[in-house]
């Protein structure tokens, strides 16, 4: 999604900035960008994991920029687990890129935003974030952590000129959604039967909510939910993962 999200805000004129741990990614990520806007986009090799990497990615904005309007958090990692058997690795990979990152990212950033023009923060949740999260319990958690900091923030920084909030993406069929969460057709239907509107998300479509969410100047410390209805109908983790389990 985050493609999607850094090709939405060069459409209208934005200078972006893209980041991931992987370089290849990053290249194909701004020559999509080129591609589909004419924009150039700053990329760099950052691991939300590491405090230096983020620090260093901060310090290259600050040279390029000297100010930051727009964060957008959307690193993640996920995959079913059951909580008996889940190794302390496995939990805290996702706790440290999700909840962590997320922390380091913003922290890192913070004095760029309070420089930038009516700053904004958007984070990436999920619908099951304020509920349940059986076999994903980790992600749910992290995710969690994320809502409460985004709320967090929302106060301490508002004095800044800062606004955070944070955006409850539907499903959307990801590379790593079909990888690790529905790798079988059978379950991607599954998961598109919970869903009211009757399909899956598209990266385009929760694009949108990021920039509306970028935009709405006295929007702070909320939550858009943009699922299709999903989380109202149900939880599907619990089906696909006792499914995964068995």
């Amino acid at each position: 999604m985050g493609l999607a999200f850094a090709t939405a805000f060069a459409a209208h004129g934005a200078q972006v900035a893209i980041a991931s741990r992987n370089d290849e990614h990053l290249a194909a990520g701004a020559t999509a960008i080129a591609k589909a806007t004419g924009a150039e986009a700053l990329t760099q090799v950052v691991d939300v994991r590491d405090s230096e990497s983020v620090a260093a990615l901060a310090a290259t904005l600050e040279s390029e920029w000297g100010a930051l309007d727009i964060l957008v958090n959307n690193a993640a990692g996920n995959f079913f687990a059951p909580v008996a058997e889940m190794s302390e690795n496995a939990w805290r990979a996702v706790v440290d890129i999700v909840l962590d990152g997320t922390f380091r990212v913003s922290q890192a950033c913070h004095p760029l935003l309070r420089k930038g023009r009516d700053a904004s923060v958007v984070n990436v949740v999920a619908n099951y974030t304020w509920g349940a999260a059986p076999f994903v319990a980790h992600s749910g958690a992290a995710k969690a952590g994320v809502l409460n900091l985004t709320r967090s923030l929302a106060l301490e920084w508002a004095a800044h000129g800062i606004r955070v909030n944070a955006l409850c993406p539907g499903v959307v069929p990801t590379e790593g959604a079909r990888a690790n969460l529905f790798p079988a057709p059978e379950m991607e239907q599954m998961i598109t039967d919970t869903i009211p509107k009757g399909r899956l998300a598209t990266a385009d479509e929760m694009a949108l909510q990021v920039l509306w969410l970028a935009a709405s100047d006295y929007v702070t410390g909320e939550c858009l939910v943009a699922d299709g209805g999903q989380w109202l109908a149900g939880n599907p983790f619990y089906t696909l993962g006792k499914l995964v389990a068995d």
